[in-house]
């Protein structure tokens, strides 16, 4: 399925919305959630009647996150003792499953399976294979966000050839000494079997259209399954499933590059070292400075602002420049400007403009009847996962498309920001912006990153600024950072939602500290957290069992097809348990607290 049938099976009744960033009259355009003072709201209710209410105290939630008995209620001694040896065979520096299928043979390979990787971390061969397991964890309070984790067992030769066939343009196999594009955006082959140096997330390659049709397929059963199996669940979706991964590379080159072509006009203005949304361009300058480099006549630069409606202040915002990449506004001749310092996008073809700009203006169509409706049949939301940086710009423009149509009167869609990334906080608060700007419900999940190895090495080797943070301090505070950001919001309007998704325990102290601070009650479920199965139960269930809305993420598929995602796990966890032996410590602690109070065979009641 190509991103035209996709994306805008995602949202068609809104067609060329996205070009419509307006402010209601009265709406706040400030760029923090909460953070007014005294003496502005005192301000703001002067003439006003005040009507004091007495706020309800809220109990304050303290989960003890070493209570065994709560932790593992849910299992049965027999799991215990498999988690226990898993997490062993996780801590072995070589991995067991290619020689023992060779040594056990089909049938046998699959029962071992069963009872240790596959058993651990899968939770099912299929939609009703899963349900038993999905009903128990909702008995104790933690739901599901499915997650269908078949993947092809490709070599790096064929990965390497998928990749190069299908992100090369026709016309940079025609005239490739006229090619332009950055090296970031751009297929390189020694990064081109995208596996490489990731352990934690599902990758796919484009073979051909009617392969793109199977998953979305498979993508649409995997929400049905999740409607099926559980009440207000998630399911995940991936975009470099669903098109060639051509179109999310130069679609992200655009959208970097117009982003650099507005840090160059405002610093050409003076306000390169302000904030990201305090940077407003005064409007008669930023025209002077476009007929100046080119771009037009001043007449129809005029134009092009006045036809969308901006800069009535006398200025416009990132956000409101972003809003001209569209089809309907001639502003779209900037990306075949040459020779510009920023290098906008004069290596665009007219063909990969328009097929750029039917995604936007078409973006409203099929989904509304596809993918989405199907999520919105079975109350299902749906989180878009992150991917590469060359990717995804891309990826959060078209989600942020999706949570614009559907996000109207509650979130259904959940974007992804990797707080390993320079510039999470950015992306965070320019979205959470246009979303207090529109009126739309906002929805992230937080996670650490998937890529942190293979970004770092392509960026050395390839030749661009390194995209991560230093170190994993820093990803800790940026992660803070935006999640603080995020709670601001949820406490200012209570139209934002957040998934913390992360096995750090600190993190989740850091959490509720922060609900605690801000009266953010577990019962209203706008703060979720998320771990995958068949990790850190010990964090997942006392949350859930204490009110908290709290998910797994839940693979599911038939074993031999998830032996690469399987593979990758057992690597993740061998570095997880290798760097901390909390996990198996409190499995220990419970086994032997049931073996000495006489409950042998214990098994979970709910």
């Amino acid at each position: 399925m190509s991103y035209t049938k996709y994306v805008a099976a995602l949202v068609r009744a809104n067609a060329g919305n996205f070009n419509k960033i307006r402010i209601s009259p009265g709406r706040s355009r400030s760029t923090l959630a909460s953070t007014k003072t005294q003496e502005e709201k005192d301000e703001q209710m002067e003439g006003c009647t005040v009507v004091e209410a007495v706020p309800t105290p809220l109990h304050k939630i303290d989960i003890d996150f070493d209570n065994t008995q709560e932790a593992y209620r849910s299992k049965g001694n027999i799991e215990l003792l498999r988690s226990l040896l898993v997490f062993k065979l996780c801590t072995i520096d070589f991995l067991l499953m290619d020689l023992s299928k060779k040594v056990l043979g089909q049938w046998m390979f699959e029962k071992m399976m069963k009872m240790t990787f596959y058993g651990q971390f899968v939770a099912g061969e299929d939609h009703n294979a899963i349900k038993p397991l999905i009903q128990k964890n909702q008995a104790f309070g933690v739901g599901a966000v499915l997650d269908y984790s078949v993947e092809e067992d490709l070599t790096q030769e064929e990965a390497e050839k998928k990749e190069m066939d299908s992100c090369i343009s026709e016309a940079e196999k025609e005239s490739p000494d006229a090619d332009h594009r950055e090296k970031k955006y751009k297929a390189h082959r020694q990064f081109g079997d995208r596996r490489g140096g990731v352990i934690s997330a599902r990758t796919y390659f484009y073979a051909d259209e009617s392969k793109c049709d199977n998953q979305m397929e498979t993508f649409i059963n995997c929400i049905k399954a999740s409607g099926g199996a559980s009440a207000d669940g998630f399911s995940a979706i991936k975009m470099t499933a669903l098109g060639r991964p051509q179109f999310l590379l130069q679609f992200s080159e655009v959208l970097v590059k117009w982003r650099q072509f507005f840090n160059f006009l405002a610093a050409q203005q003076g306000k390169s070292d302000m904030m990201v949304l305090e940077q407003k361009l005064e409007l008669e300058e930023l025209k002077e400075s476009l007929t100046m480099l080119g771009v037009g006549a001043k007449d129809d630069i005029e134009n092009w602002f006045t036809g969308e409606k901006l800069g009535l202040s006398g200025a416009i915002d990132l956000l409101d420049w972003n809003s001209l990449i569209n089809d309907t506004t001639k502003i779209s001749n900037l990306l075949m400007v040459p020779n510009l310092e920023v290098k906008i996008l004069n290596m665009f073809t007219v063909c990969d403009r328009h097929y750029c700009f039917a995604i936007l203006s078409h973006i409203n169509c099929e989904c509304s009847v596809h993918a989405l409706q199907h999520a919105l049949e079975n109350g299902v939301r749906l989180m878009v996962d992150a991917e590469q940086t060359y990717f995804q710009p891309a990826i959060s423009r078209l989600t942020l498309e999706m949570q614009r149509k559907f996000n109207r009167e509650k979130p259904i869609i959940f974007n992804t920001y990797q707080c390993y990334l320079k510039d999470a906080y950015d992306n965070v608060t320019v979205d959470v912006e246009l979303s207090r700007r529109e009126g739309w419900y906002f929805g992230a999940k937080l996670v650490r990153g998937a890529y942190m190895y293979q970004e770092r090495d392509r960026a050395k080797e390839i030749g661009y600024e390194d995209p991560i943070n230093p170190d994993y301090e820093a990803t800790n505070r940026m992660y803070h950072r935006c999640l603080e950001y995020v709670l601001e919001e949820i406490d200012h309007s209570r139209k934002a939602n957040v998934m913390v998704a992360t096995h750090n325990e600190d993190t989740v102290k850091f959490t509720l500290e922060k609900m605690n601070e801000m009266g953010l009650s577990p019962t209203e479920n706008k703060v979720y957290f998320g771990q995958l199965l068949g990790m850190c139960d010990q964090i997942s269930f006392p949350l859930g069992q204490a009110g908290f809305p709290v998910y797994k993420y839940v693979p599911y598929g038939p074993v031999n097809e998830v032996i690469p995602y399987l593979s990758r796990r057992a690597q993740e966890n061998r570095g997880f348990m290798k760097g901390s032996q909390r996990e198996r410590s409190l499995l220990w602690k419970e086994l032997k607290r049931r073996l000495l109070g006489g409950q042998i065979f214990y098994k979970p009641v709910y």
